[in-house]
């Protein structure tokens, strides 16, 4: 079974010496870390992770989170698989990210550039046209573009992601 991503931040304590002040597993979300703006504020307490409830950052932020991207199941119909990303995507503020699904339902734009790492697995980037098999440790610079994430695999794929607020 695959280990579980730690995530560990950093902080300081009253005297100003650095700390560990979070030790664990990621949020519900699967976010590590969310920032409001830049330049950040890391003299702010608390867990940001725990604000992320969206796909993309507030206006002028970013969001450090991994997702699993479950293999495709060929039994799932077309019309199903819709239904289901739909729902996802509903339930994380992210329905007006789905400019044009006509390719596969899990296509989507956000007004961001990413930072993607492909952890393990297998997945394939698909754009609107082309699409790209990534192996673990590929990186994607993924700006703004509409595209999708397909495992045809058997295994999960996970990879980890920074989102950064940008103007397109």
């Amino acid at each position: 079974m695959a280990r579980e991503p730690r995530r560990i931040v950093t902080g300081h304590n009253a005297e100003g010496k650095s700390v560990i002040v979070i030790d664990g597993p990621a949020t519900p979300f699967g976010a590590y870390w969310l920032t409001n703006a830049t330049p950040v504020d890391n003299a702010s307490s608390g867990d940001a992770g725990l604000q992320v409830r969206t796909l993309e950052p507030p206006p002028g932020g970013s969001i450090f989170r991994f997702a699993a991207i479950p293999p495709e199941d060929p039994k799932v119909s077309r019309e199903e698989r819709e239904r289901q990303t739909a729902k996802m995507f509903a339930q994380i503020d992210a329905a007006h990210c789905r400019p044009d699904t006509s390719r596969h339902p899990g296509m989507h734009k956000t007004r961001t550039i990413d930072y993607v790492v492909l952890l393990s697995g297998e997945v394939t980037l698909l754009l609107d046209n082309g699409e790209v098999d990534l192996k673990p440790f590929d990186v994607v610079v993924q700006r703004g573009t509409n595209h999708a994430w397909v495992n045809k695999g058997k295994e999960p794929a996970l990879i980890a992601a920074v989102l950064i607020d940008a103007k397109a």
